[in-house]
């Protein structure tokens, strides 16, 4: 297929005032994007007609160049066809454009960049995991995702697209978007909202940036899970917060605690139906407590409900946001993990007298959602698609789980030292590992010798911001297959041991 960049005009300075004729100033333009490599082997350029037309000169001096180009190899004529850049340069122009076409411009000078933009750690080259392999965290089972359905849905709104999906701004997101996520919640997690309460977003990491610029000021103190999400934390951080690391055990987030050291915090961020990444859910009454302290400390609650779907030894478990009478929670949650990683598609649900402020942020920063996998994702819930996957996946999940902590048990017994953490719900686990370890080889470490066998071995160290952190593994269950889970838990025990 022809690229639509092959008929693209390169850039030209054509001099009129130069005393160098038109023809040949064409000719050393066109010469010096070949061999800038602007122009790429193979690629069709503008017949002499057009290229005279867009300059507003004679034919003559273009099919002049062109002849010229032609004769010293440059470009090639087919007949029919029209005119392209010769697929056989000789060598050395090829080393020229190599060397002096594709280099970026050398820095100097002051280069100053923000504060703020430090704070965020560097994106690192996960090349090598590009396949995941097992135990990827935050991964589903794409093989068991009604991909046929998906795509009629696309096909539909693709063909006849309404005018609201194409041209309306609506910083909230789509309407029909919105209205059937309200019902989902209504139903499923226990949150009492309207439509114009959701804002639609990429995802549960666009939501905590928004809820940070809306919520916090630089200065202010958040309790924030210890070990707690990380890409939460580096959010907080870069808007100038105080982070209060609260220890979380069996009952979730340690209220007690937190409040002794921050009782004046501005807000408390939780993941209170599935912690991550230790897996425990938050009792009734620390629920209680921290909806308590909300109130009178004039404080917020940010509940991240990113993976709560998913229950297996029980019903699920009803949204923080379900028991708040004083409009305290702010609730989040995504798609995005429960059906496909880079559908990035989330909500945030806002007491009534925050959506102004909401929307407004949310405007200044893209100023609206695409608009075609709103549509889609709205017939996917509306028609009862959604619920039907979600409820195959349970059993589907259920089982993997049920593979992996028997795997877990047989290679990592409990009477060596070796703790799980958190099974009852979710798509990933925790198991720490022995203290006596410690001395001798990280979590990080081995997840790097993992990674070249294609094992996705997340470190749990990197969730704590105190020292010494404990030392595990997070390890989604969700991609894998059952058959390699027993093979993936003796290669991870194999590396362990070695260590």
């Amino acid at each position: 297929m022809k690229s639509a960049l092959h008929e693209t005009l390169p850039i030209f300075n054509i001099d009129r005032a130069d005393h160098s004729p038109l023809h040949k100033q064409i000719y050393d333009g066109y010469r010096a994007a070949i061999l800038r490599g602007d122009l790429g082997p193979g690629g069709q350029i503008l017949s002499s007609r057009e290229f005279a037309s867009e300059l507003r000169v004679s034919r003559f001096p273009v099919l002049n160049a062109y002849a010229q180009l032609i004769a010293e190899g440059y470009l090639e004529s087919r007949v029919g066809a029209g005119t392209f850049v010769s697929a056989s340069l000789p060598e050395q122009q090829m080393s020229v454009a190599q060397t002096s076409g594709r280099s970026v411009a050398a820095p100097s000078g002051p280069r100053p960049v923000s504060r703020r933009s430090t704070l965020y750690p560097s994106f690192p080259n996960a090349s090598h995991l590009r396949n995941w392999g097992s135990f990827g965290v935050h991964q589903p089972a794409l093989d068991q995702f009604p991909f046929p359905i998906w795509a009629g849905l696309i096909a539909r709104h693709s063909r006849n697209p309404h005018v609201r999906a194409i041209q309306r701004v609506d910083p909230s997101g789509a309407e029909r978007f919105r209205g059937a996520i309200c019902d989902y919640l209504r139903t499923a997690r226990g949150v009492k909202c309207t439509p114009e309460q959701i804002l639609v977003v990429s995802g549960s990491q666009q939501a905590l940036d928004i809820t940070s610029r809306v919520l916090l000021d630089p200065g202010n103190s958040v309790w924030v899970e210890e070990p707690g999400y990380s890409l939460q934390r580096i959010v907080l951080t870069a808007a100038g917060c105080r982070l209060v690391p609260v220890p979380v055990d069996g009952d979730g987030m340690d209220v007690t605690a937190a409040i002794k050291r921050a009782p004046k915090a501005r807000a408390a961020f939780v993941t209170p139906s599935h912690q991550y990444p230790l897996g425990s859910t938050m009792s009734a009454s620390r629920r209680i407590q921290l909806l308590n302290w909300a109130h009178s400390a004039g404080a917020w609650i940010i509940e991240d409900d990113y993976d709560s779907e998913f229950r297996y030894e029980s019903l699920p478990i009803s949204s923080m946001h379900g028991l708040d009478r004083n409009a305290r929670v702010i609730y989040i949650g995504t798609f995005s993990k429960v059906l496909f990683p880079s559908l990035r598609l989330g909500y945030i649900v806002m007491p009534p007298d925050l959506v102004d402020r909401f929307v407004a942020v949310r405007h200044a920063m893209d100023i609206f959602p695409p608009y075609l996998h709103q549509e889609v994702m709205a017939d996917f819930i509306i028609e009862g698609h959604f619920t039907r996957h979600i409820r195959k996946m349970r059993q589907v999940y259920k089982e993997r789980r049920s593979i992996l902590i028997d795997s877990l048990a047989r290679d990592f017994p409990a009477h060596r030292g070796y703790e799980i953490h958190g099974v009852e719900a979710g798509m990933h686990l925790a198991m720490t590992l022995p203290p006596n370890l410690r001395s001798s080889i990280t979590d990080a470490e081995i997840s790097l010798r993992a990674a070249s066998s294609r094992l996705w071995l997340w470190p749990l160290s990197p969730s704590y911001t105190t020292v010494p952190p404990r030392l595990g593994f997070i390890l989604g269950f969700g991609s894998s297959l059952p058959s390699q889970i027993p093979g993936a838990v003796r290669l991870m025990h194999s590396l362990i041991s070695s260590g």
